[in-house]
């Protein structure tokens, strides 16, 4: 018994330990630039980071666009975002982002209600979906969390190139890191050995590099990056044995979805980063990016690649 007690310290001191280790190295974004007069979009705004992303962006004044699948939730997120800000200047749009049509009607609905746009977090996502494909053929994990973006972000660039100093900001994971298996030529079907989130998080930092050099000569930059291990609706179709062994880990390690939103915050809002177009950051600053993004012909490889599998006809960037 008295072994157990000393194992069991141990174990309660080492969790203690890597709690304030996380909580050290979390970092909140410390801008204080103001956003009034401009516009930002931020896609899945209903819950999680999103929402705390669009509730800093309402709260610094700027006019925002809850970009979100569920109009009951979105609508509720607007009402807690208005009576906590009193920022009246915030405004539901509907996209599926399982859907290409969904999001060619909610580009089309922001070129005509909207002058310009600001600020664009591609923030929606999700983790452990079924292995089924969408309307449009395309696997339903990277339809949501990478084709889709890259349609948004295309289909709208004419509207962030008429901002003053437009910002495209992609949400992507350190999972990215874990994507060694990952086959430019195999982007539309099923990952192997429960790979494909990882694969979905490459693609983002990927298209985030070849984007940056696109957008060379304008006044827009975009930047990737890993939010932090969060406590957030994405896990909720993770089932079985491993739904426990998530919550388990996730209560002991995971931080809020404050925190998790500050690095989305900082790349949006931060003065001086713009000499890092196109890179990666983590906790508030740039970090070196990941071996599995390190081929430097990878990125355009892959945006060759997405864009005949996402525009019927060739996309006029």
């Amino acid at each position: 018994m008295g072994a157990l007690k000393i194992i069991l310290g141990v174990i309660l001191a080492v969790v203690a330990l890597l709690k304030l280790y996380i909580k050290s190295i979390t970092r909140m974004c410390k801008s204080q630039v103001c956003l009034e007069g401009k516009i930002a979009v931020v896609t899945g705004a209903n819950t999680g980071i999103g929402y705390e992303t669009a509730l800093d962006f309402a709260k610094r004044g700027a006019k925002v666009i809850l970009a979100c699948r569920n109009k009951s939730k979105a609508e509720e997120a607007r009402r807690k975002i208005i009576q906590e800000t009193q920022n009246e200047k915030i405004f539901v749009r509907i996209v599926d982002m399982a859907s290409f049509d969904s999001v060619r009607k909610f580009a089309k609905e922001m070129e005509e209600t909207e002058d310009h746009i600001d600020i664009l977090v591609n923030n929606a996502g999700a983790y452990a979906l079924e292995k089924k494909r969408t309307v449009d053929g395309h696997p339903l994990l990277m339809q949501v969390n990478y084709f889709s973006s890259f349609l948004l972000t295309n289909l709208v660039l004419d509207l962030l190139k008429k901002s003053t100093a437009g910002r495209i900001v992609n949400v992507s994971s350190m999972a990215g890191k874990r994507a060694d298996q990952f086959d430019i030529n195999k982007i539309d079907e099923f990952a192997p050995n429960n790979s494909d989130y990882a694969f979905t998080k490459l693609c983002n930092i990927l298209f985030t590099i070849e984007l940056a050099k696109k957008l060379r000569g304008t006044k827009v930059t975009t930047y990737s990056l890993h939010p932090g291990f969060i406590e957030t609706d994405i896990f909720n179709n993770i089932t079985g044995l491993r739904k426990l062994l998530f919550i388990i880990i996730i209560k002991l390690f995971s931080i809020t979805c404050e925190e998790g939103a500050q690095t989305n915050i900082y790349c949006s809002v931060a003065k001086g980063i713009e000499k890092y177009n196109g890179e990666h950051f983590s906790c508030c600053e740039r970090v070196e990016p990941y071996k599995t993004a390190s081929d430097p012909e990878l990125p355009q490889k892959l945006w060759e690649k997405t864009e005949k599998l996402v525009f019927k006809h060739k996309n006029p960037f």
